[in-house]
């Protein structure tokens, strides 16, 4: 089975690289832009990473959970991805680069299962989750995401 095409997203952020960085790794900002969820890391190379929230019984489950595969704040994120819905795992690599006045954001999710349910659904996922990042950070607040 062959590889699907790997997603790749970029954005610039009117925010120095550490700002980002903790945009993409706090609690507080992973809560408003995961409409609740909580983020649990343990940022070091073999560490997991979740995000959790309800189910539909109300037990707390993961969203979406890995493995760091490599973290350099504030410059790269890496690790795998899975979801609740679907145990194939891919990969996900946040890369952060200083700009004049803004930070460049480059997100490639890749190593995807031709069938990973999961495609679709981060195809869908990265940009609003992307643009309600920049939004927290340029201007403090967010919108809902759909």
């Amino acid at each position: 089975m062959a590889d699907r095409s790997p997603l790749t997203y970029t954005f610039y952020i009117a925010a120095p690289p550490e700002k980002v960085w903790e945009g993409f790794t706090s609690q507080d900002s992973n809560r408003v832009i995961f409409m609740g969820a909580e983020l649990k890391a343990d940022l070091k190379p073999g560490g997991e990473i979740a995000w959790l929230g309800p189910g539909k019984d109300g037990k707390i489950i993961p969203y979406v959970y890995g493995k760091v595969l490599r973290s350099d704040p504030p410059k790269v994120l890496q690790y795998t991805f899975a979801t609740s819905q679907s145990e194939r795992h891919s990969r996900a690599t946040v890369e952060l680069t200083p700009e004049t006045e803004a930070t460049k954001v480059v997100v490639t999710h890749d190593e995807w299962e031709e069938d990973d349910p999961n495609y679709g659904f981060c195809g869908d996922g990265w940009p609003r989750i992307l643009s309600r990042l920049k939004t927290l950070l340029e201007t403090g607040k967010t919108f809902k995401p759909h």
